[in-house]
């Protein structure tokens, strides 16, 4: 699946997107967080404020207990704000 990542997070990681397989037991985003939290302590300095993160799945905005099962591209990106 594609990870997708925007603002601040992207900075933390170190890029804007890359390939990941999960194992078969990360069902939800948030799951998926965590797992990639272990990955590199570039994803853990990125997800270490889970609170601060919003996600979309397949380009729309969900919850991080949305499952991640079928999904094509998941991105992680900080709170939106207008104006």
């Amino acid at each position: 699946m594609r990870m997708v990542y925007f603002a601040w997070v992207r900075e933390r990681v170190g890029v804007s997107e890359e390939d990941v397989l999960p194992p078969a037991s990360v069902a939800t985003i948030a799951d998926l967080v965590d797992w990639l939290s272990g990955q590199s302590t570039a994803h853990a300095a990125a997800f270490a404020q889970r609170d601060r993160l919003r996600a979309a799945r397949d380009q729309a905005f969900v919850s991080l207990d949305t499952p991640i099962d079928g999904a094509k591209e998941i991105a992680l990106f900080p709170p939106v704000t207008g104006g």
